[in-house]
């Protein structure tokens, strides 16, 4: 039933490809192209590590192991997969690893062709994705296999009384690298103590972009040393509250948008809906900047870089139950206090915040204009939440050196 199901999958993916879903189509044209890919572009001899991070997401979680494994090993080759689309076509040109592929949809043939092709040495896969054919064929092949920076919880099936049949893939793990002691003791109820807590490695990311960060000229004139929320990877219904917030509210504060998804219906509905002066940053060339107050980002890439000019950050995503909030890090690493929606209960970084006093949560759009009141008319409280949060990252640090420190690679 689950190959039938993937087989499914893959049929449905090209239909809905077909109809235009520009996501579907994507992947339908990376799956379609992935084999020739491996074939020509692998060389015979190497020596092979490969890391597989689901989307892009998870890609910053692992990247600080790809970056420090090229550095102490460079005998190997580093061969990266995606699964999804928003992953693969953001870093398909990533220099950081040699390879970049689709992961071939997870059949039996599929795995055991890839595995035969690329032969890897050790393979990492990043927080989750659960590829059952990939594990059986890892360990029927006794390649060391690594979960890094895995986050697991009681509702999830592996822990259920009926979730036999997913509790099966993980003998193939030889070790868990954990964010948590609550994983680790959810590990040790089914049998398993082949773990260690070593936290997340997106702090190890988030730490090295801040001490990379470099200063953008045209935000910093946008800003002008004004009051600035910096709003990102946002979804329509955080877009609401924010649109509600600028027409009612009369703040003379700088607005930074960065949506998720940079569709110009959405970018052109939300300038159209505000009542202050917005323009695009890719139309900022021989503009006076300072003159607008909200700026929307319409490229990928700046989003970690601009938190640095932001009063306070609100992260996206979480006013969807079905979707969850974005990364907190990346905001939380400038010492700055962060917002986001209700839905965060599967992310332990945004737990902790709350919990220490450095991040706030909010349901509707009443309290987000009531608690970003409470930032701007309460400068002392705001650069203490801002202390928190920037202390609870810069302690976090240290997960990638010991997930290193555990393995014996030579």
């Amino acid at each position: 039933m689950y190959t039938f199901s993937i087989y499914l999958y893959s049929f449905l993916i090209r239909v809905v490809a077909i109809f235009g879903h520009a996501k579907a189509k994507l992947l339908a044209q990376g799956q379609k192209q992935v084999w020739k890919d491996i074939q020509t572009r692998l060389q015979q001899g190497e020596r092979r590590i490969w890391v597989h991070c689901s989307s892009f997401g998870e890609f910053e979680q692992g990247r600080p192991l790809i970056e420090d494994i090229r550095a102490q090993y460079p005998q190997y080759k580093i061969l990266l997969t995606f699964f999804s689309p928003s992953g693969y076509e953001l870093r398909k040109d990533y220099t950081g690893a040699d390879n970049v592929f689709y992961l071939p949809l997870d059949t039996r043939r599929n795995a055991r062709r890839f595995i035969r092709l690329v032969r890897p040495e050790i393979v990492f896969f990043i927080k989750y994705d659960f590829w059952r054919n990939y594990l059986k064929t890892i360990k029927r092949h006794h390649i060391p296999l690594y979960l890094v920076s895995a986050n697991f919880r009681p509702e999830q099936l592996f822990f259920k009384w009926y979730g036999g049949w997913y509790r099966k893939m993980l003998p193939a793990f030889t070790h868990f690298f954990v964010q948590n002691e609550r994983s680790k003791d959810l590990l040790a109820k089914i049998g398993y103590s082949n773990v260690t807590v070593t936290g997340d490695t997106r702090f190890d990311r988030v730490c090295r972009i801040f001490d990379q960060a470099k200063q953008i000229p045209e935000v910093e004139q946008f800003v002008n040393g004004q009051s600035c929320v910096v709003a990102g990877s946002t979804w329509h219904p955080d877009e609401e509250l924010l649109i509600r917030y600028i027409n009612t509210e009369n703040r003379n504060i700088k607005w930074i948008v960065a949506p998720h998804e940079l569709h110009n219906s959405q970018i052109n509905r939300l300038m159209e809906s505000v009542n202050i002066k917005a323009v695009r940053y890719s139309q900022l060339s021989g503009k006076n900047s300072a003159d607008y107050q909200l700026l929307v980002i319409d490229n990928f890439g700046m989003l970690s870089s601009l938190y640095r000019y932001a009063t306070v950050a609100y992260i996206g995503g979480g006013m969807d139950k079905n979707r969850g909030i974005h990364n907190t890090l990346e905001a939380a690493v400038y010492s700055i206090p962060v917002m986001f929606g209700w839905v965060y209960g599967k992310f332990q970084e945004a737990i902790d915040l709350i919990a220490l006093g450095g991040a706030i949560s909010i349901r509707n759009y009443d309290e987000f204009a009531l608690k970003l009141n409470h930032f701007f008319d309460d400068p002392d409280m705001t650069k203490k939440m801002g202390g928190i949060a920037g202390d609870f990252v810069a302690s976090g640090r240290g997960a990638t050196a010991k997930v290193l420190g555990k393995l014996k690679i030579e």
